[in-house]
């Protein structure tokens, strides 16, 4: 029985506050990588169509045997698939591999302005979400002006900005528009791909909770509200991934670690500018 915790959308739906994230699990490895996982007690799988292995995905879904309903599957639209119908057909594509008959979210992966074409983008999941072809849609790497833009055009806000978010690049304004809106955050890289693991004062919380560095970023990000989907492929590190609702840091703590955060931070492409193939 999985012990993650639930958190809630605005639209009512429910989702693990921390799952698997699949970014550079190649097909093949995913089916073992997601069956492990699945097997331990993970119930919320984030995807995407770049990443290439929606297939896999689906199969250790398959493989599983876990109730439909018990599973959270994520995936996401690409940059290249921006407008009304490429999206919808990249959506359909997206539900094809995954061998499902529906998503629980579904995510534009990139707001790509230069083409502006995320307005109709987001109509498209608007309508699939409405058919209840994906249960609950949100959006990744959206700033403020983005968001705005969505709503103000179509009145409809995302349950979810899935964004760049770990100790040395911690979002507060975007967090607290987010909050603000009923939008949840949700941290992808939330461990700063790795770099921060030997970070002297996340070494210092850990000794003093015994816990590992990589389980004092994720109880921080847990305890500020956000979601987040670690990646690991190994057994061992995904249940350390996971060991992180039996303990709490204290005030001092989240204040200290506060104090990691710069403007200059971020590890992955800038949204404004982005529109290549990436994460």
């Amino acid at each position: 029985m999985s012990t993650i915790p639930h958190i809630r959308f605005y639209d009512g739906r429910e989702a693990p506050c921390l799952g698997l994230g699949v970014w550079q699990v190649t097909d093949d490895e995913a089916v073992d990588v997601v069956g492990q996982a699945l097997e331990m007690g993970y119930r919320s799988i984030d995807t995407a169509a770049i990443y290439d292995n929606e297939g896999g995905v689906g199969r250790a879904i398959a493989h599983s045997g876990l109730p439909r309903e018990d599973l959270f599957i994520t995936t996401k639209v690409w940059n290249t698939d921006h407008g009304h119908d490429a999206a919808r057909t990249a959506f359909m594509s997206s539900l094809e591999k995954l061998g499902l008959d529906h998503v629980d979210l579904y995510l534009i992966h990139w707001p790509v302005p230069k083409t502006d074409l995320y307005i109709p983008t987001w109509e498209a999941l608007i309508q699939l979400r409405d058919e209840g072809l994906a249960k609950s849609i949100g959006v990744c790497n959206f700033n403020r002006d983005h968001l705005e833009h969505l709503l103000d055009a179509t009145g409809v806000m995302p349950v979810l900005n899935q964004i760049e978010l770990h100790p040395l690049f911690q979002q507060p304004a975007l967090r607290s528009f987010h909050a603000e809106n009923g939008i949840l955050t949700q941290a992808w890289s939330p461990l700063g791909q790795g770099r921060l693991l030997e970070h002297p004062l996340l070494l210092a919380l850990a000794a003093k909770h015994a816990r590992s560095a990589a389980q004092i970023i994720l109880r921080w990000h847990l305890q500020l509200g956000n979601m987040v989907i670690p990646k690991s492929v190994t057994r061992a590190r995904q249940a350390e991934n996971m060991a992180v609702f039996d303990f709490e840091l204290g005030e001092d703590d989240m204040q200290a670690i506060a104090t990691l955060h710069t403007a200059d931070g971020r590890l992955g492409p800038d949204p404004q500018r982005f529109r290549l193939p990436h994460h």
